[in-house]
C-alpha cells in the first residue's frame, strides 16, 4: 500500500480536528481539514452579504482558489492568495456554516478540490462526509462522537481561549442546530458509514482517544497489507 487515506467523520466538537492533526503529524501524512474550506466560503459570503443568495454563493465558490497549509499545529486557510485563518472561527461563521454547506453545488466544487489533494499522497482527512462522500474508499474510516453537553463545553473553551464572549447555552443551541441541519440535508448528510469504526469520546481523555485511534489504524492497515499480499 503506497498511499493511505484515513478519513474521520463526526459532529462538531467531537474531537475530529485534534485527532486528525495528531495523526497527520505522527504519521507524516497530509492533514486535510474539509470543514475549514466550508468555513472560508461562509466567511466570504458573510463579508459580501450574500448568505441568503444561493446563486451568488455558487458563483463565488466556482471562481475561488482555496489553499490549505498546516503549519505549527494550525490549518492556515488562503482564498485567492489572501489568508483568512483568523476569521473563519467566529460566532457568525459558526452560525451560518451549515446553511452554506448544504448547498449542493458548493459541496460538489469543494469535494473535487479535496479529492485532488488526496491524489498527491497519504492523507488524514476530517469533516462530516469524508467517509461517505469525499473518500468512500478510504483505507481507514473512523466516526467520532460525544454527548452534546461535552461537545458544547469543548467548543465553549475554544471560544474562551480566543477571548470570544459567548454563553454555554448559546454554544449548545448552535451545536444542536448544526447537528440538525448537517444530519437532515439532502446532499451529503452527516451519517455514519457502514465501514466506519465508531468511537465515543465522551468519557475519555484526549490521550486515550488518540491511543485508541492509533490502535484502530494499525489493525486496519495490517489487515489490508495482508490482504494485498495474499491477493
Amino acid at each position: 500500500m503506497s498511499k493511505i487515506i484515513i478519513a474521520i467523520d463526526g459532529p462538531a466538537a467531537s474531537g475530529k480536528s485534534t485527532a486528525a492533526k495528531f495523526l497527520a503529524e505522527k504519521l507524516g501524512f497530509t492533514y486535510l481539514d474539509t470543514g475549514a474550506m466550508y468555513r472560508a466560503i461562509t466567511y466570504l459570503a458573510i463579508e459580501k452579504d450574500i448568505t441568503d443568495n444561493q446563486n451568488a454563493v455558487i458563483d463565488l465558490v466556482r471562481n475561488l482558489k482555496i489553499n490549505l497549509r498546516f503549519e505549527n499545529g494550525i490549518t492556515k486557510v488562503f482564498i485567492d492568495g489572501k489568508e483568512v485563518t483568523d476569521f473563519i472561527r467566529s460566532k457568525d461563521v459558526n452560525a451560518s456554516v451549515s446553511k452554506i454547506s448544504k448547498i449542493p453545488e458548493v459541496r460538489s466544487e469543494l469535494v473535487k478540490i479535496q479529492q485532488k489533494i488526496a491524489n498527491n499522497g497519504s492523507i488524514v482527512a476530517e469533516g462530516r462526509d469524508t467517509t461517505t462522500v469525499v473518500f468512500p474508499n478510504a483505507d481507514v474510516k473512523i466516526y467520532l462522537t460525544a454527548k452534546e453537553d461535552v461537545r458544547a463545553n469543548r467548543r465553549l473553551n475554544e471560544y474562551l481561549k480566543d477571548n470570544i464572549e459567548i454563553s454555554f447555552e448559546e454554544v449548545k443551541n448552535n451545536l444542536h442546530e448544526r447537528d440538525k441541519i448537517d444530519s437532515s440535508r439532502e446532499v451529503s448528510p452527516l451519517t455514519k458509514s457502514k465501514e466506519a469504526i465508531e468511537l465515543d469520546t465522551t468519557g475519555i481523555s484526549v490521550e486515550e482517544e488518540l491511543e485508541k485511534i492509533l490502535e484502530i489504524i494499525d489493525k486496519v492497515v495490517k489487515e489490508k497489507k495482508n490482504y494485498h499480499q495474499v491477493n
